[in-house]
């Protein structure tokens, strides 16, 4: 049924070719993590949950730090030059 509501929404629809979450583990794994750690369950409304995906994006790039890139945040590791030291 989404498939019939979202283009009337101008969402555009993105799935993986065989629709195995595994062929796009990354995009699963961040998508996972804006869930469930930095996004509220519950929005006011439509401005309120854009704003509030925005600072979760904004948190996860530039505050928290990821384990499988030696605690750096994001950011600290795409400005790195050389070998990333990874765990």
């Amino acid at each position: 049924m989404f498939l019939l509501i979202f283009p009337a929404m101008w969402v555009k629809i993105s799935m993986t070719q065989n629709g195995d979450p595994l062929e796009n583990a990354l995009a699963e794994r961040v998508n996972g993590i804006l869930k469930d750690e930095l996004l509220e369950k519950n929005h006011k409304n439509h401005k309120q949950a854009i704003c509030n995906v925005s600072v979760a994006i904004s948190t996860y790039n530039y505050q928290r730090p990821h384990g499988s890139i030696n605690y750096l945040t994001s950011i600290e590791a795409h400005n790195m030059s050389g070998e990333l030291k990874r765990r």
